[in-house]
Order: structure tokens, then sequence, then C-alpha cells
């Protein structure tokens, strides 16, 4: 393999503006995952995933620039993330990335991480 990192592999930052974006329509209609969102736009939220994902995966670090380091458990800590809200986390991830239809090996590897991370974010 070259030395391009995955962001550039899958497109860079459009690919994970369509992958977050399809990520929160489905958020906006969860009963469990929207009254986590305290704001009545998602858009902020929706930047900041965007950019956390855009920096992880070798873009740009404009998450770190502007926010500081990610900090994600701690970020988290407000909000009770139990089973059921990682698994409606996922559902909706699972959907955004096949909407993708990435090639199998960035496929997995994307989904690979993007579970770890639900996982670990649990709290309750």
């Amino acid at each position: 393999m070259s030395d391009i990192s995955f962001f550039e592999s899958v497109g860079g930052e459009p690919t994970f503006r369509r992958l977050v974006d399809k990520f929160y329509e489905g958020v906006a209609k969860d009963p469990l995952l929207r009254p986590m969102y305290p704001e009545e736009d998602l858009g902020p939220a929706a930047d900041r995933l965007t950019l956390f994902l855009i920096q992880y995966w070798g873009g740009p670090g404009t998450y770190q620039e502007t926010r500081g380091h990610p900090r994600l458990r701690m970020r988290h800590a407000p909000f009770t993330v139990d089973e059921a809200a990682r698994d409606a986390w996922l559902l909706h991830m699972r959907e955004a990335v096949d909407s993708l239809e990435l090639p199998e090996e960035q496929r997995t590897t994307l989904w690979d991480y993007l579970e770890r991370a639900a996982h670990f974010m649990v709290n309750a």
C-alpha cells in the first residue's frame, strides 16, 4: 500500500461528511438517542463528530486545534450510555457506513473502529 492515509483513500472530507450526515438522520428520529443532544440543531454535534473522524483517520487536525484532546469518555460522561444506547448508536452508524458503499476492506476497517469505540463508551 502507498503512503496515503485511510482518510485520503476513502475520499477525504466529503466521505466523512456523508457518513456523519447519514448517521444523524437516524439519530434525529431515534427516541433513545435524540434526547442526548440538548441543542435543537444537530449540526454542531455532526460537525464535531466529522472533525473528530477526519483527524482520527489521518486528515487535518482541526478537531484538536479547536476542541483540544478528544477525551471521548470524559466528554460523554454526562450522558448515560448503556447497552441500549450503544446498540442504537451502532444501528444508525451501520446504516451510515453501509451507505458509503466502500470497498470491503475499507468498510471493515472503518466499522471495526466504530464498533470498538461504541463499546468503549458504555458507562452504565
